[in-house]
């Protein structure tokens, strides 16, 4: 059986698609798509290195993670497990490590074509949110580079108490927990900018998808669908064949 091939958008193609017109409003996944790596995972496995989380914690959340990676665990569970892991830990501290993990770990990694972009769409007047799976300390750092305020950030994260970060859920955004999410905050997204299959219910809401960095699973989708891929620079020679 013959596959669709996907179709790559050039630097200047993916520019001028998502800049003429600027949408009203655009939403951007995080981790893979704004930055390469899974900054969720990597701070994950930096607590644990940094003695952030306690032994008893780390054991757990590494033989959760062990499960989720044998399909023992759903996505949107090990996801939010992996906020919930910081019970009882002060939410300062939580911003102090986010914001250290960030400069030190990820903050590298920024596809600079994506933070050009987004600095050329606030420019036009756009609106932009930022979606993700990862814990919201993470991304709302992560995004101030890209000038998204916190206030614009659906993130996987769970109530605060007097200063304490508790257990207790408020939202997952994964799969179509992020079209969720966005109809939930009242956003009608006109384009849409994600990385993974994870991304494919929010990118099916908009007039204008955006495939960045894709995974196989969603390159292989967006060809099905006609939808133009875009590699940065810094991961196209593993696309290049």
């Amino acid at each position: 059986m013959q596959t669709v091939p996907v179709v790559r958008a050039s630097l200047d193609e993916f520019r001028r698609a998502a800049l003429t017109p600027a949408p009203r409003l655009a939403v951007f996944d995080c981790d893979g798509t704004l930055w390469n790596g899974d900054a969720g995972l990597g701070f994950m496995n930096w607590s644990m290195e940094t003695g952030l989380l306690s032994r008893n914690a780390s054991g757990w959340i590494a033989d959760r993670h062990r499960l989720y990676r044998n399909d023992q665990v759903s996505e949107a569970q090990i996801c939010g497990e992996m906020v919930q892991v910081y019970d009882g830990l002060r939410e300062d501290e939580m911003r102090r490590a986010a914001a250290r993990y960030f400069s030190t770990q990820v903050e590298a990694q920024i596809f600079p074509e994506m933070q050009a972009l987004v600095a050329d769409l606030r420019s036009a007047g756009t609106d932009i949110w930022a979606v993700s799976s990862t814990n919201n300390w993470v991304i709302e750092e992560g995004v101030r580079r890209f000038g998204i305020p916190a206030e614009r950030v659906l993130a996987a994260c769970v109530r605060v108490h007097n200063g304490l970060v508790t257990s207790d859920l408020i939202d997952v955004p994964t799969d179509e927990g992020k079209a969720e999410a966005l109809r939930r905050a009242a956003v009608r997204p006109d384009a849409v900018f994600g990385n993974s299959i994870h991304d494919f219910a929010m990118l099916e809401m908009a007039a204008r998808p955006f495939p960045v960095n894709p995974t196989p699973a969603l390159a292989e989708i967006a060809a099905q669908k006609g939808w133009a891929v875009f590699y940065p620079a810094a991961v196209l020679a593993d696309h290049t064949k």
